[in-house]
């Protein structure tokens, strides 16, 4: 008996050095963890759920296993509510948008304030930098447990009816936008009829001529086919772009042993390098050859002059000066002058 006991004692301290979940943590231990996407694995934003699943598992040894739940299928679809949901614990963990985690963390909107990041480098300034701890920060006391960041990508417009050049183009054109206060007020202040509506519902929608356009990344565009419904008109105007950040419900994470804690953040950071090279992959090379291969697919790709970028900004401006007001000035600031200072 006192050998039985001696060996186990010996199993748990050796549990404890090597960071293993001892007996009884490893009760704590779900044979299976949630996460939530919004997109499945051919856009690259489903391809990072699939990167940091594969690289917890290899990292833990199998303790940690991560089914995909891609179409916000854990919350019927309603992107909006993702969040909440992984505050509560019904999601375990999520690469998410900040677009659908604004209306709960109302700060997340500095990355939508129209044409506030004109590169990669200033996405790049912000998520990289100080900004991106305090966001980081702003999500912890939010209630979940922020690893990395992702991306999604700078949003561009497309419509069914003709290629847009201008603000007075974008006259009526019914256009699909996330639930997002401020993305209704931007394209309103452009002159369009905004609608809003999940990614699930647009795309019928375009189909049927419901509704004429959207704005998403162009690796969402290839991989949803949009050309095929009615998407036949591309402005490239870079006014909005879309960070993804990988994180983990607080209990979920507290259950862990610290080491299989370090294993799941080098895992999303690592996950989170890669997805962000596959999201701009064809974009920053010379010549852009992803916008060849959507050019061979009948679509009108409109470049805009930088004069011509600058009208979009320009009528946009008092929406970005109002949401300033209500995500924090000193946020704000503090972007700006990194954007300012980038390389």
């Amino acid at each position: 008996m006192k050998l039985r006991r001696s060996l186990l004692t010996a199993a748990a301290a050796l549990s404890l050095v090597l960071g293993l979940p001892t007996a009884a943590q490893a009760q704590n231990y779900k044979s299976e963890y949630r996460m939530s996407l919004v997109v499945g694995t051919a856009f690259p934003w489903g391809k990072g759920g699939e990167i940091w699943a594969n690289k917890v598992k290899e990292k833990t040894n199998g303790r940690i296993n991560i089914k995909l739940y891609p179409g916000v299928s854990l919350i019927q679809g309603d992107q909006t509510r993702e969040f909440s949901a992984l505050r509560q614990g019904v999601i375990d963990m999520a690469i998410g948008s900040t677009i659908n985690w604004s209306p709960q963390v109302r700060q997340l909107n500095l990355f939508s304030l129209p044409f506030l990041m004109p590169d990669y480098a200033a996405i790049d300034a912000l998520t990289q930098g100080e900004v991106g701890k305090d966001i980081f920060a702003l999500l912890e006391k939010a209630g979940v447990v922020p690893l990395a960041w992702g991306e999604n990508g700078y949003r561009e417009l497309t419509n069914s009816k003709h290629p847009v050049r201008t603000p007075a183009d974008m006259k009526g054109l019914k256009i699909r936008v996330v639930g997002s206060p401020l993305f209704v007020e931007t394209f309103t202040a452009l002159g369009a009829n905004p609608t809003q509506m999940s990614w699930a519902d647009a795309q019928p929608a375009f189909a049927s001529g419901a509704v004429d356009g959207q704005e998403n990344p162009m690796s969402i565009f290839t991989a949803a086919k949009l050309h095929t419904v009615g998407q036949k008109n591309l402005t490239m105007w870079g006014y909005v772009a879309d960070p993804l950040v990988f994180v983990v419900n607080k209990e979920i994470w507290n259950s862990w042993t610290p080491q299989d804690r370090e294993h799941v953040r080098q895992a999303a950071i690592e996950a989170g390098k890669e997805e962000i090279a596959i999201a701009r992959k064809g974009m920053i090379e010379p010549g852009q050859p992803l916008l060849k291969d959507i050019e061979a697919l009948g679509v009108n790709v409109v470049r805009l002059t930088p004069a011509e970028r600058e009208a979009f900004v320009k009528i946009t401006r008092p929406v970005y000066a109002k949401w300033k007001g209500q995500i924090g000035a000193d946020l704000v600031n503090k972007a700006e002058k990194a954007i300012a200072a980038r390389k």
